[in-house]
C-alpha cells in the first residue's frame, strides 16, 4: 500500500479494528459513533481531573500534561481508556492548576499531536489546552452582569469593529492600544478633545458593538508572542472557544484574555451597548493541521465526490456542519460563548456553507438562554458540496426565521456593485436604481409583486453600506467618483448612510462611516498593517459634522418607531411609495407607523444635484424632521436642492 494510499485510507476508515470499517463522516459513522454528552474536553477541579476525548478512529489515545505552554519535554504522558460513543476518558487525581495539555492520538501506525477543540483556555499561539478555574477569570461585578434592554430586533444599531483597530492610532487617546481593555475605559479623548472610545460609541448612539473574530486564530497569522508586528481579521480560527491572545494585555498567563474579553463586554454593557460576536464556522486555518484534522482525519470538512475537499469557502477547506459531531461542537461553542461571556449576538461569517438545521437549532437553542440574542450571517449562495436545498443562504431565508442575513442587493443598489470598479451606485449617479433602492427601504420583504427580496419579515434583513470587506464607502465613492468635489462625495456617502438607518431592518455600520472612513484605497486590508486599518481619531476629529450627521440620523431612528416596525403586515398597512422623478425615492409612512408619535412621515431620498419640485400627499401641515438644508419651499409642494435626505411629519390631522 503507498503511502498515499494509506493516508487516504485512514481519513475515510481510521482504524478497522474501531470504527468496524464504518466510512467516516457517513451517516452509519455518525449513527454507531455520535456522543451527546456535556463533558468533552477537561473537567477541572483542586483536587482531580476529568478528560473527555471523541477520536473515534483512533486505535490509541494520551493525554500529554506540560508544565509551561513551551515545555518541550512533557510532564507527563497518560494513557486514555476507550469508552462509549467513541470517546476516550482519563480521570487524574491531584491539583494541576496552572499545567498545559494536549491530546495524543494513534491513526493508523502514526501518531498525531493537538490541543483540545474543547479547550477553554490556552497557552501562547493556541497550540496547548491551559488548565484553569474557570471561576477565577470572572471580572470583578461579573455575576451581576445584565444586558441592556432590547425590545426586538429591529431596534438595533450595529456598529462592526476590529479590537485592534478601535485603539491602536496614537492619537486615539486610550493606554491600552489593541487591547480588549480599551474597550473599558472612560472619559478618553483626541485631537481637539473629541471623545474617543467607549465614550466615542455611547455619544453616537450605537446599540450593539460587533466584533472581528475574537476566538484564537492561526499563530501563523499573528504571533502573539510578538503581536506588533503583525496584523489580521482573524477569519483563520484555530481554537474556537478561546478569546483571542493578541489582544490581551499579557498573553503569556491563559487567564488574561478571558478576563479581559469578559472586561470588554461587562463595560460595553454598563454603557448600554450589547455585544455580536463574529464567528467563523465554515472552514479552519488548514485542513490537515488543524486541532479537529488532526485528532480524527476526515471527519470534520466536506469533500466533493473525487475525494477533494469542498472549497465553498475559499480557504483551502469547508466544515461539514451536517456531521453530527460537527453539529455539536458549533452549537456547543456558541453556547458557551453566549454563557460564559454573556455574548448578545452572532454574526455567522459564510452561513451559507452552513446547514439550515443548524442554525434553526442554534436559534432554539439561544432562545432557551435569551430570545434577544441576535443571529445574523452571510447568506450568500456559494458553491459546496452541500445539498443545494440545505444550504442556509438567502434562497431559505424563509426556513430559518428571526435569522438575519447581509443585504448584499442593497449595499450594491446604494454605491454600485461591490465586484465592479467602476460600477455606480443610487447615491452617486448610477441609472435606474429608484426600484432597488425602494425594496431595501421596505426591509427587502415580500412588499408587492414588484419589490421583494430574500426575507420573509424585516429582522431577517441586515442593511449597510459597507463593512469590513471590500472598499470603504468613502474609497467606492472616491474610485468611481474620479475627479468629483468633496462636496459631491460627503453628500453622496451621507445619503447612503441615511437610507441604510432609515430602511426597514437592522442597520450596521461600519467602524468609522461616522467620519467617512479611508483605507487609502485599500480593497481588501485583512493583512495590511495598523496604517491602513486603524481608526483615524484625527479624521474623526476633522470631520466632527459628518459624526454629528450620523448621530442626528441614529437619533431620528430612535425617536420614529415608523422605521423599526416588526412585521411585513406592518409595512404592507403603513408604508406607502409616492410620486417622485428619477433620481429620487419618496415614500410616506402612515397612520403612526410602528406606533410612531407622528401620525405620519414623509421620507424622500433625493440623490439629484439640482432641483426638484415633487407634491406632497395631503394628510395634514407638513414640518421639516431632518434635512432642512435641502429644503428650498414648502407649501403643498417641496421643492428640494442638493444630494441628501429629507424627512417631514405630520403630528396631527389638521
Amino acid at each position: 500500500m503507498s503511502i498515499q494510499h494509506e493516508l487516504d485510507f485512514h481519513i475515510h476508515y481510521g482504524d478497522p479494528e474501531v470504527t468496524g470499517s464504518l466510512v467516516v463522516g457517513t451517516k452509519e459513522f455518525d449513527e454507531a459513533f455520535f456522543y451527546d454528552g456535556d463533558d468533552l474536553g477537561v473537567t477541572y477541579t483542586a483536587d482531580r481531573l476529568f478528560f473527555r476525548l471523541w477520536a473515534p478512529t483512533a486505535g490509541e489515545a494520551v493525554v500529554v500534561l506540560y508544565r509551561s505552554w513551551d515545555d518541550e519535554v512533557a510532564g507527563l504522558e497518560l494513557p486514555m481508556t476507550r469508552a462509549e460513543k467513541g470517546t476516550w476518558t482519563l480521570d487524574v487525581e491531584g491539583d494541576f492548576g496552572g499545567w498545559f495539555y494536549t491530546y495524543r492520538v494513534k491513526i493508523g501506525d502514526g501518531w498525531n499531536e493537538a490541543a483540545d477543540p474543547y479547550a477553554k483556555a490556552v497557552g501562547v499561539n493556541g497550540k496547548r489546552g491551559a488548565i484553569l478555574d474557570l471561576r477565577t477569570t470572572d471580572p470583578a461585578g461579573w455575576a451581576a452582569d445584565t444586558k441592556p434592554p432590547m425590545r426586538a430586533a429591529v431596534d438595533a444599531i450595529i456598529y462592526e469593529v476590529h479590537v485592534r483597530d478601535f485603539s491602536i492610532h496614537p492619537e486615539s487617546g486610550m493606554q491600552h492600544k489593541g487591547k480588549y481593555l480599551a474597550f473599558c475605559e472612560k472619559g478618553t479623548r483626541g485631537p481637539e478633545g473629541i471623545y474617543t472610545g467607549i465614550d466615542h460609541l455611547v455619544d453616537l448612539g450605537v446599540t450593539h458593538v460587533q466584533l472581528l473574530p475574537v476566538n484564537d486564530y492561526f499563530y501563523g497569522s499573528v504571533d502573539e508572542t510578538k503581536p506588533d508586528e503583525q496584523y489580521n481579521w482573524g477569519y483563520d480560527p484555530q481554537n474556537y472557544n478561546v478569546p483571542e491572545g493578541s489582544y490581551a494585555a499579557d498573553p503569556y498567563q491563559p487567564d488574561s484574555r478571558i478576563r479581559e474579553l469578559k472586561g470588554l463586554v461587562q463595560a460595553l454593557h454598563s454603557r448600554g451597548i450589547r455585544v455580536i460576536q463574529d464567528v467563523v464556522y465554515n472552514h479552519l486555518y488548514d485542513g490537515y493541521r488543524a486541532n479537529l484534522a488532526q485528532l480524527v482525519p476526515g471527519y470534520y470538512f466536506r469533500y466533493r465526490s473525487d475525494g477533494t475537499l469542498s472549497n465553498g469557502s475559499h480557504c483551502g477547506n469547508e466544515t461539514a456542519s451536517e456531521h453530527l459531531m460537527m453539529r455539536k461542537f458549533i452549537i456547543d461553542s456558541v453556547v458557551y460563548w453566549a454563557r460564559e461571556f454573556h455574548m448578545d449576538g452572532f454574526r455567522f461569517d459564510l452561513m451559507g456553507l452552513h446547514d439550515v438545521s443548524l442554525i434553526q437549532e442554534i436559534r432554539r437553542r439561544l432562545d432557551e438562554i435569551d430570545p434577544s440574542i441576535l443571529i445574523t450571517g452571510e447568506g450568500w449562495v456559494m458553491d459546496s458540496a452541500l445539498a443545494p436545498e440545505e444550504r442556509a443562504n438567502q434562497l431559505h431565508a424563509g426556513r430559518m426565521p428571526r435569522v438575519a442575513q447581509f443585504n448584499d442587493r442593497l449595499r450594491n443598489a446604494l454605491k454600485g456593485d461591490t465586484f465592479d470598479k467602476a460600477s455606480r451606485g443610487f447615491v452617486n449617479g448610477g441609472w435606474y436604481l429608484e426600484h432597488e433602492i425602494k425594496t431595501g427601504a421596505c426591509g427587502s420583504i415580500p412588499y408587492n409583486e414588484y419589490t421583494f427580496g430574500f426575507p420573509l419579515q424585516p429582522d431577517q434583513t441586515v442593511n449597510y453600506a459597507e463593512c469590513h470587506d471590500n472598499f470603504t464607502l468613502w474609497d467606492k465613492l472616491s474610485l468611481v467618483g474620479g475627479g468629483e468635489s468633496e462636496d459631491i462625495l460627503r453628500a453622496s456617502h451621507r445619503l447612503a448612510s441615511a437610507i441604510v438607518l432609515t430602511s426597514q431592518g437592522i442597520p450596521l455600520l461600519h467602524a468609522g462611516q461616522e467620519f467617512m472612513r479611508t483605507k487609502q484605497g485599500v480593497e481588501n486590508s485583512y493583512k495590511s498593517p495598523d496604517e491602513i486599518n486603524r481608526l483615524d481619531w484625527q479624521r474623526c476629529a476633522d470631520r466632527k459634522h459628518d459624526v454629528w450627521y450620523m448621530k442626528e440620523l441614529i437619533a431620528l431612528r430612535k425617536a420614529h418607531p415608523a422605521f423599526r416596525m416588526t412585521t411585513t403586515e406592518e409595512i404592507r398597512s403603513h408604508l406607502r411609495f409616492e410620486d417622485a422623478p428619477g433620481g429620487c425615492v419618496a415614500y410616506t409612512l402612515r397612520d403612526h407607523a410602528g406606533g410612531d408619535p407622528f401620525e405620519h412621515l414623509y421620507v424622500l431620498y433625493h440623490a439629484n444635484r439640482g432641483t426638484d419640485d415633487l407634491p406632497l400627499p395631503q394628510l395634514g401641515e407638513w414640518e421639516v424632521l431632518f434635512g432642512s438644508e435641502h429644503v428650498r419651499r414648502m407649501d403643498g409642494r417641496l421643492q428640494v436642492e442638493g444630494i441628501g435626505m429629507v424627512v417631514l411629519g405630520v403630528s396631527k390631522r389638521s
